[in-house]
C-alpha cells in the first residue's frame, strides 16, 4: 500500500509539472507572439517612414496601427513622434539648404559682371602703354572703385531681403510723423535726381502720426523714388503725394518715365527682375524687391499702375491703426 501510494504521488507530480511546463510554454509562445506582432508594427512604421522618404511624402507613418494601451504602444507611440521630428527636421534642413543655395546662386550671378570689370581694369592698369598718362590711370582705377561699391551694395542688399524674406529681421512699428520719414527718403535720392536735373516734389499735406517704422519705410519709399528717377527723363518730375483713407495711407512715387506694360505687373517684385525695357540699363532689381518685403513687415503693400511712354504710379499703403 505505501508503494502504491507513493507510485500515485510520484505519478501526480509528473503530471503537475507536466501541467506546469505546458503552461509556462503557453505563456512564452504566447509572449513571443505578442512582442512580434508589436515589433511588427513598428517595423511597418519604420517602413513607412523610409518609403515616405523616398518617395517625398510629408508623412510616412500609419495612424491605422491596432494598438492598445500598453507600454508596448507607449513605446510605439513614441517612435512615432521622434520620427515625425526627424520628418520635420529633415524638411527643415532641406529647405535651409535650398535657400543656401539659391543665395548663392544669385550672388554669383550678380557679383559675376562687375568682378570681370574690376578685373579688366586692373589689367589695363598694369599695361606699359598708360604709365604715364595719369589721367587714363585715374579713369580705370575710378572704375574699378565703382565697381567694387557696387559689388558691396549687391551683397548688403541680398543678404537683407533674404534675411527680411525668411523672418530673420524683425522690426519695431510705432506711431511716429510720416512728413519726417518721407523727408529722409527724399533726401537719400535727392543727389541722384539732381543729376539727371528731375525736380522731386512733395505734395503739401499736415503732418499726422501714423503706425511705422521710420528707418524702413524711409528705405522703402526711396527705393520707389530711386527707381523713379533712374527710370524718368531728365528735366522730368517725381512727385510725391499722400492719400490718408479709412483703413490706410497711401503714399504715392508718380514719374514721367518710360511706363511699364500691364503684363509686367505680376513680375516686378520678384527678386533680380529687370523689365525687357530696362535689361540694358545699370540696375539690380533689387529695389522694389525690397520695397515690398519692408512694406509686408508693416501689415502693408504696394501697388503699381502704369502707361508706356506716360510715367508709372507706385503706391505704398500702411495700415492706419
Amino acid at each position: 500500500m505505501g508503494t502504491v501510494g507513493l507510485a500515485a504521488a510520484g505519478q501526480a507530480a509528473v503530471w503537475i509539472l507536466a501541467v506546469c511546463l505546458a503552461l509556462c510554454l503557453a505563456v512564452l509562445i504566447g509572449s513571443t507572439a505578442y512582442f512580434l506582432r508589436q515589433w511588427r508594427k513598428m517595423d511597418r512604421i519604420l517602413d513607412r517612414f523610409q518609403q515616405g522618404r523616398s518617395d517625398g511624402e510629408s508623412s510616412g507613418l500609419p495612424e491605422d496601427l491596432d494598438i492598445r494601451e500598453t507600454r508596448e504602444s507607449r513605446i510605439v507611440s513614441q517612435l512615432r513622434r521622434i520620427l515625425s521630428d526627424a520628418r520635420f527636421r529633415e524638411e527643415q534642413a532641406v529647405g535651409e539648404k535650398d535657400q543656401v543655395m539659391k543665395l548663392l546662386s544669385d550672388l554669383s550671378h550678380q557679383l559675376k559682371t562687375p568682378l570681370a570689370n574690376i578685373v579688366m581694369d586692373t589689367e589695363l592698369l598694369q599695361e606699359a602703354s598708360i604709365s604715364g598718362d595719369e589721367d587714363r590711370r585715374r579713369e580705370f582705377l575710378e572704375h574699378a572703385r565703382s565697381q567694387a561699391d557696387q559689388m558691396q551694395w549687391l551683397m548688403a542688399s541680398l543678404l537683407k531681403a533674404s534675411r527680411l524674406e525668411n523672418g530673420m529681421i524683425r522690426f519695431p512699428v510705432e506711431s511716429a510723423g510720416i512728413k519726417e520719414t518721407i523727408a529722409r527718403a527724399v533726401s537719400a535720392v535727392y543727389g541722384q535726381a539732381a543729376a539727371k536735373k528731375i525736380a522731386l516734389v512733395v505734395e503739401e499735406f499736415q503732418d499726422f502720426c501714423l503706425p511705422h517704422n521710420p528707418k524702413w519705410t524711409a528705405e522703402a519709399l526711396s527705393n520707389l523714388l530711386e527707381n523713379a528717377v533712374k527710370y524718368s527723363p531728365e528735366y522730368s518730375c517725381v512727385r510725391v503725394k499722400i492719400a490718408r483713407l479709412d483703413l490706410y495711407t497711401k503714399l504715392t512715387v508718380e514719374d514721367e518715365g518710360i511706363g511699364i506694360e500691364e503684363k509686367e505687373y505680376p513680375l516686378l517684385f520678384k527678386r533680380f527682375y529687370r523689365g525687357r525695357a530696362v535689361e540694358q540699363q545699370e540696375g539690380s532689381g533689387l529695389g522694389l524687391y525690397l520695397a515690398q518685403l519692408i512694406a509686408q513687415q508693416e501689415k502693408g503693400y504696394i501697388t503699381v499702375a502704369s502707361k508706356v511712354g506716360q510715367g508709372s504710379c507706385f503706391s505704398l499703403f500702411l495700415p492706419n491703426v
